[in-house]
């Protein structure tokens, strides 16, 4: 998978769920604040040490584990 400088997975952190680096925020939840509505700027309002670069390498992260993903056909 392609490096995200911005994305840490450590198994010591969040059991090992991909978190924005040095945080304990994990993709997952800057996902479903996202899929929930919120603008990117709502989610800076609630976590104000966040960029919008985060944001946006937590939506990327998610785009290419999932492009990397296998399809099983039945």
């Amino acid at each position: 998978m392609k490096k995200h400088d911005r994305i840490q997975i450590n198994p010591n952190i969040m059991f090992g769920k991909p978190v924005i680096k040095d945080t304990r925020i994990t993709v997952e939840q800057i996902l479903r604040k996202l899929a929930g509505g919120m603008t990117v700027e709502e989610i800076m309002a609630d976590h104000p040490h966040l960029k919008r670069e985060d944001i946006l390498a937590a939506h990327e992260f998610a785009a290419d584990y999932l492009a990397e993903e296998e399809i099983a056909f039945a």
